[in-house]
């Protein structure tokens, strides 16, 4: 899996916006995947929580902007590392279930 941050909106004040999920390309996802949940991390401040969202997976290797909408990074000073992870599931559930799981990173600005 990996990511681009694409047009996001420069933001450094701490201060995140509500914004529409990065591109995301996968490869090699699992047979019996009907759902992936995305979560964001920010390393730097893992307590924070920046969400995510629900995609059902229809077989495509992009999944496009606007198919989620999470809380942007924006660290107050500096550089952070973002986290991704992907959790790919035959139904959509919270709990267990998981068939695999995929994380990508990127420092942001």
């Amino acid at each position: 899996m990996s990511f681009d941050w694409g047009n996001l909106k420069k933001c450094t004040s701490g201060n995140p916006n509500t914004v529409p999920n990065p591109v995301f390309k996968l490869k090699n996802v699992p047979e019996g995947t009907n759902w992936i949940y995305f979560r964001m991390k920010d390393r730097n401040v893992p307590s924070y929580n920046h969400g995510g969202g629900w995609v059902q997976y229809s077989g495509k290797d992009t999944i496009s902007p606007g198919a989620f909408k999470y809380k942007s990074p924006c660290p107050p000073s500096g550089s952070h590392t973002y986290e991704w992870t992907a959790s790919a599931k035959g139904k959509k559930s919270s709990f267990g279930g998981t068939i695999a799981t995929a994380k990508a990173s990127r420092d942001y600005p």
